[in-house]
């Protein structure tokens, strides 16, 4: 260990993982009750997350009475305090032990693409159960991740050691070169592009009916590799039943030749899982910043009213 990574700037953070750990042996239920508590009260706070996630909830969910997304709002925040603790068996749980807190369905699809030869691409998207949706996948394969590393040092370098317990490796969104070698080598790279995407190639593709600027490059990473490219969505079961997991089958006519086409089917998807367990995606996102400045601002003190359907 770097003795820089022991500076007092890092002790909160030391303080926190040390808190973690010793919450893990705590049984499953334990661990939610005590996170759903933790997130609760953060939802009563006056933070800049609780208000984006209540925007993006009136944006998404405007057949919802004022009450109902008030409560939808308050699950969601128990949802965020049940994901920073159940991070404890994400990094210290054995794969066994994670296996019996799972129900695994279309796993098959996952064995079927890889004996193709070409690399498989499994799309997610950003849940709070997101962390546990990659350690589930990476007890069945190893896999390639896409991960930025955090500004904090002491939490990069303890991530990065702790994703290469499931991860054959870890890369940066930006190199696309490893990214594109792993799927020559007939592996699996598992990513989540359904968050707000300004750089080259973004475009707005409606979620929800509402144009958000989108990342497109699932379909010339398949384009590349002739990967197939499956669905992946999971889900925190109620109960303290532990997890679901599933992998729905290759996307037909996949990728096609209109990367926004491509990139609206998948959001079809997502809206469909989203609406499942509304309260386990992540809201706390600005999902709907546009690319330009004639784009609405929905965020803003100036946050315009959604434009009427016609």
């Amino acid at each position: 260990m770097r003795p820089a990574l022991l500076a007092p700037r890092y002790w909160p953070t030391w303080l926190g993982l040390g808190i973690l750990r010793l919450l893990q042996p705590l049984p499953l239920g334990v661990q939610i009750v005590l996170g759903a508590a933790l997130g609760r009260l953060l939802a009563l706070l006056p933070l800049g997350y609780v208000r984006v996630a209540r925007r993006n909830l009136e944006l998404c969910f405007p057949e919802l009475s004022d009450r109902e997304r008030r409560a939808l709002l308050r699950r969601h925040f128990a949802s965020l305090g049940i994901a920073l603790l159940e991070t404890a068996n994400v990094w210290w749980s054995s794969n066994d032990c994670i296996r019996r807190m799972t129900e695994y369905q279309g796993f098959e699809h996952l064995a079927a693409a890889l004996k193709r030869g070409h690399g498989v691409i499994v799309v997610g998207a950003h849940f709070t159960t997101m962390e546990m949706g990659a350690r589930i996948l990476g007890t069945v394969e190893p896999l390639n991740v896409l991960y930025r590393r955090p500004k904090n040092a002491v939490l990069g370098e303890f991530l990065e050691r702790n994703y290469t317990r499931f991860a054959r490796r870890v890369i940066e969104p930006d190199d696309i070169r490893t990214l594109v070698r792993a799927l020559r080598s007939n592996e699996v790279v598992w990513y989540a592009p359904d968050q707000s995407y300004r750089k080259k190639g973004a475009a707005m593709v409606t979620l929800f009916g509402i144009p958000a600027p989108t990342n497109t490059f699932t379909t010339r990473l398949a384009r590349m590799t002739d990967a197939v490219v499956l669905p992946y969505f999971f889900e925190r079961l109620p109960g303290a039943r532990g997890y679901r997991a599933v992998i729905s089958a290759p996307l037909e006519n996949y990728p096609s030749g209109d990367a926004v086409a491509d990139a609206e089917r998948f959001n079809r998807l997502l809206e469909a899982h989203i609406r499942r367990v509304p309260e386990q995606y992540l809201w706390i996102h600005r999902r709907f910043k546009g690319l330009t400045a004639e784009d609405p601002n929905y965020y803003g003190r100036d946050a315009r009213p959604l434009p009427q359907k016609s």
